[in-house]
């Protein structure tokens, strides 16, 4: 078992070396086939609500309920199961999981089995994202994890990318062309599913290359009683009940925004999934890596810095930055709309990076897992599950589905404006460092 007290140098491999470099790629590939999944029903709701014969409540369970639930009821075991198992075999498991929920979304018959595959979907991406994340820590040394996770997490904006722009595109294909014969007599949006589950199927095979690092930076051990790993997550209720306020409240506005970006666009602006999935695509990828980058220098700049909490710094520019961008379906046109949809999606990147980067360097190594997890089913609960569902409800009591626009900017506000207060809560309240030797 590795010591905290181990010393860094001898823990050290440069980022750019193969044996480190090959695994964080890898983890790459699985953030972006499991998010790809997860965002791809989203693009072409509106053709699957059309010829469900969905309302506007039905569309927000199946986005919402899809991730919420399963998040809610399996993240913190899979949390466990990373801090305890073997993490690679159990991503490959989530992974054959979300590939099997796309396939079904493709011939699920109603809202009901249509809302059952998404949650199959959202087990195997989010699971996996807390696997990749505990992974990403052991391959690489402390001073290092701000860019190894960035890494990571370009194939996370990699993947909401490609659930708008690969759906998107899919769509359009497979509305203008005849298919293959294998496809015939399926709708667009579901050929176009079927089509994700072959790709991701595909992805899989070079995850077979991926080896199981040694833990580090552990404390009570991966087989200590889990009595005694609640009792150290407890001790540490200061610092993340505001950490994890901050971030619930930032996938709030995210997953509000990703979730009726489509609709508001169709609605608002009169454009087709075609005519705007690719350049909301090629958006939320950019953002996603700008992001990405800010946050992994923020983060790393904060480790080196003297600042009690800097780490945190770049999170509370970040959601600080978010509250007026929030306001982007409110915009007079196109353009305005994508700046400020923009910006609030780097804003997202950078604070998800910086809390990923801050659970590897203030939590030990057995805690990872499960506060990750537990963070997902918080997130998952609130984010996922009622962030939707608020944006319909606020906007019926502004006058119905006519009033989505306005509805979705005031709780991106709301939440934003959370987000930004939890942080700098978060920031004061950030305890030292786990390692024993400071990070030059």
């Amino acid at each position: 078992m590795a010591s905290v007290a181990e010393p860094l140098a001898a823990r050290a491999t440069r980022l750019t070396a193969p044996a480190t470099l090959v695994p964080l790629l890898l983890l790459a590939l699985v953030t972006t086939m499991g998010f790809t999944a997860l965002g791809s029903f989203g693009t072409i709701q509106e053709s699957a609500k059309a010829e469900l014969g969905l309302g506007d409540d039905a569309l927000a369970l199946i986005q919402g309920l899809g991730a919420a639930v399963p998040m809610v009821l399996f993240s913190v075991p899979i949390g466990i199961l990373v801090d305890r198992r073997n993490r690679v075999r159990l991503t490959i498991g989530l992974a054959l999981l979300w590939t099997l929920g796309t396939l079904l979304t493709a011939f699920a018959p109603s809202a009901g089995l249509l809302t059952a595959a998404r949650m199959l979907v959202g087990i195997g991406s989010t699971g996996s994202l807390t696997a990749a994340l505990s992974l990403c820590a052991d391959f690489c040394a402390p001073e290092q994890r701000g860019r190894a996770m960035l890494i990571v997490n370009l194939g996370k904006a990699l993947g909401v990318a490609l659930g708008f722009a690969l759906t998107g595109w899919l769509f359009g294909l497979l509305s203008d062309a005849a298919g293959p014969s294998w496809l015939a007599g399926l709708a667009p949006w579901r050929s176009a599913h079927v089509v994700l589950a072959a790709i991701s199927a595909l992805c899989l095979l070079p995850l077979l290359l991926l080896r199981e690092p040694a833990r580090r930076e552990v404390e009570a051990g991966p087989d200590a009683p889990f009595r005694i790993v609640a009792a150290e997550l407890w001790a540490r209720r200061a610092f993340l009940g505001p950490l994890f306020a901050g971030q619930v409240a930032v996938v709030m506005a995210d997953v509000a925004a990703t979730v009726w970006v489509a609709p508001v666009l169709s609605r608002d602006f009169g454009l087709q999934p075609q005519e705007f999935a690719g350049w909301v695509g090629a958006l939320m990828f950019g953002t996603g890596v700008a992001g990405a980058v800010l946050g992994g220098i923020s983060a790393d700049m904060g480790q080196r810095s003297r600042r009690s909490g800097g780490l945190l710094l770049g999170a509370v520019i970040a959601a600080g930055l978010g509250v007026p961008a929030a306001l982007f379906p409110l915009m007079p046109d196109v353009m305005s709309f994508a700046v400020a949809l923009g910006v609030l999606s780097t804003c997202g990147a950078v604070t998800g990076l910086v809390v990923s980067v801050a659970l590897t360097v203030f939590i030990p190594n057995e805690l990872r897992g499960l506060c990750i997890g537990a963070f997902i089913a918080i997130a998952g609960l609130i984010g996922f599950g009622l962030a939707p569902w608020f944006v319909t409800q606020v906007s019926g009591l502004m006058g119905g589905e006519a009033m989505l626009a306005e509805a979705l900017a005031l709780v991106g506000v709301t939440v934003s404006a959370l987000s930004f207060f939890a942080f700098l809560l978060a920031m004061r309240r950030a305890p030292a460092s786990i390692f024993a030797e400071p990070i030059r």
